[in-house]
């Protein structure tokens, strides 16, 4: 009898072997059991970088604690300036610990550097305005480290730094400008070099040769990268340099700040974890700040604010002062475009620079140098604007706004030499 075909129908495919299909299982799940610990694995590593930087950020809870005792006492801020933020940027001159190798008295220390940072509320402009060091300004009375009060009076700017720390300083600059300071950042001499270090150094022009042993700076002319020793002596050299005045170390130190923004935003630092990393653990273990800013979150909000200022919006100038009419080694301010100055950042408008040492238009108003024209008006009390702290009107000529003499961060100083 012959066999019935349908009882073994043909098949082109032969049968599954019965391990693979538990064998591809086997490989998914140790699969996904790698990508999971990965994920995890990353998640600590994050987490562990995070509360590395978070915790590197020192606070200064004295300073808060002493403004928030004269509240009542500081400026309000105007209606029209919602939004903007006032950030008091202080290089201490500090002697002690890793700076003691800098010479002078450790525990003494003054203001080196002060700029005060205006950021607009559209965080489409900002403005950086140093303030000189030797400018003669009424001090409030502040608080002194022992307890004790000091008696307002006419000084030195730099000396309220010395006198009652950040809060003197600050409550300085918010009477002379009637300001509002939101933040405040604390920054010494192996901080700066720390975090030009971790940029990789920062490119200058040197018109001429420097030799300057207290500055720690011999440096041949022409275009170079300073790194952290060099740069801190560059910015800090001032008798060897041009005339000796603070008035051009402040330029040099506006020249190498506009740099070291451009190397930032041109070189991808912000955009790049291996070298983003190293920026922000100096920047981090660098600074002293209050404590709405001693955050790393706080400070990654701030930096991206700044990252979207254009760097043509970024202004660099220096409050018009003169010499002292008392004392040729001291400054004093000039008026009314101290009080200009002062009005335009308060009320969150732009202000417009000219290149310094360049002539002015006859069509952008009234213009003011760095050292002022003689022909300018002094303020008859050095630090006047005091009687704006609480806000009060200003008068037809503060509310103009004159071209000052400064620069923008686009501009590379080296091109044009």
């Amino acid at each position: 009898m012959a066999e019935d075909d349908t009882a073994h129908p043909p098949t082109d495919n032969p049968p599954t072997e019965p391990g693979r299909p538990r064998r591809r299982r086997r490989w998914l799940m140790i699969t996904a059991g790698v990508v999971a610990f990965l994920l995890v694995a990353t998640g600590v590593l994050l987490w562990i970088a995070y509360r590395k930087l978070d915790g590197n950020i020192q606070t200064d809870t004295t300073t808060d604690r002493l403004l928030a005792r004269l509240e009542a006492e500081r400026p309000s801020r105007t209606a029209g300036a919602k939004g903007s933020e006032n950030i008091l940027l202080i290089g201490s001159d500090d002697r002690s610990g890793t700076n003691s190798s800098y010479g002078g008295e450790p525990g003494n220390q003054r203001s080196d550097t002060t700029i005060l940072l205006h950021l607009a509320a559209d965080r489409k402009h900002a403005t950086a305005v140093s303030i000189p060091r030797d400018v003669m300004v009424t001090v409030p009375a502040c608080e002194k480290p022992d307890g004790t009060r000091s008696k307002p009076g006419l000084m030195q700017f730099n000396w309220a730094f010395e006198m009652g720390g950040a809060a003197c300083s600050i409550r300085t600059v918010e009477q002379l400008s009637g300001i509002r300071i939101d933040h405040y950042v604390i920054l010494d001499f192996s901080g700066f070099k720390t975090m030009v270090d971790a940029i990789g150094g920062v490119e200058v022009c040197v018109p001429q040769a420097i030799h300057d042993k207290d500055a720690k700076l011999d440096l041949p002319a022409g275009r170079q990268t300073l790194h952290g020793e060099q740069a801190l002596g560059y910015v800090r050299a001032r008798e060897s340099l041009g005339d000796g005045s603070d008035t051009q170390r402040m330029g040099r130190q506006q020249q190498f700040l506009a740099a070291l923004i451009r190397k930032v935003q041109s070189q991808g630092v912000l955009l790049n974890p291996a070298r983003l990393w190293p920026v922000l653990d100096a920047a981090t273990s660098s600074v002293k700040a209050d404590g709405g800013l001693s955050s790393l979150g706080a400070l990654y909000d701030l930096t991206q604010d700044l990252r979207g200022v254009p760097s043509a919006n970024v202004v660099f100038l220096t409050a018009p002062r003169r010499p002292y009419r008392y004392d040729s080694d001291r400054d004093e301010f000039v008026q009314p475009q101290t009080t200009q100055l002062f009005t335009a950042l308060r009320d969150d408008r732009p202000v417009a620079v000219r290149p310094p040492g360049s002539t002015p238009s006859p069509t952008a108003g009234a213009d003011v140098s760095a050292g002022a024209s003689a022909g300018a008006s002094a303020s008859p009390v050095p630090g006047a604007g005091s009687d704006r702290a609480a806000g009060a009107p200003a008068s037809p000529s503060a509310g103009a706004s004159p071209t000052f003499e400064g620069r923008t961060a686009d501009v590379d100083a080296c091109a044009q030499h």
